[in-house]
């Protein structure tokens, strides 16, 4: 038979076991449940993914195109058109070019945002290359395109309707998930 006390203790052991589980499983589901509140709500730029672009409106708005390249990466990356006037609605493309400058093959990934922040949740990509690693050999110049619409549903947000100008931005940083040969 066990005393109150030896009860007690074994309740306070169970429950810091239980917390400390509960705590380890919230940290490591932190990252993933933080991405998906990005990717809903459109947080710091972040943009939607999508299929198909509903249509256009007659709205209009200019996407400026911006480049960036970590300083670790020797890659030269760059838009071809630094900005573009699409129609709010429609299905739009744009296109960057990086070469690697060394000589050895280099794995690379884009990292994204959108400004002004209240848009992102309405820039919706169908097709990017942000969305995989890309291998370019010494030398090699690859044409990157990006597919995307601006949602019309912008319209409506009292916070985002008046916005004129989109910045689309990019880093491409070296993988850290695959070895590069050299």
């Amino acid at each position: 038979m066990t005393s109150p006390a030896g009860d007690r203790r074994m309740r306070t052991a169970m429950l810091a076991v239980l917390g400390i589980c509960f705590m380890t499983g919230l940290a490591w589901a932190s990252v993933p449940l933080y991405r998906l509140f990005c990717q809903v709500t459109g947080l710091n730029g972040t943009t939607q993914r999508g299929l198909e672009a509903p249509g256009a409106t007659t709205r209009q708005v200019r996407v400026d195109f911006d480049a960036n390249v970590s300083p670790k990466l020797p890659w030269r990356f760059r838009p071809e058109n630094p900005s573009d006037t699409v129609a709010v609605g429609a299905r739009d493309m744009a296109f960057f070019t990086a070469t690697n400058t060394s000589n050895r093959p280099i794995t690379g990934t884009a990292t994204f945002n959108v400004t002004p922040a209240q848009v992102g949740k309405y820039f919706t990509k169908i097709q990017c290359f942000c969305f995989t690693q890309q291998t370019l050999k010494p030398g090699e110049t690859a044409r990157m395109p990006v597919i995307f619409y601006v949602d019309p549903k912008m319209l409506d947000d009292p916070d985002a309707a008046d916005v004129e100008t989109i910045t689309l931005s990019y880093t491409f940083y070296p993988s850290e998930a695959v070895k590069t040969a050299g």
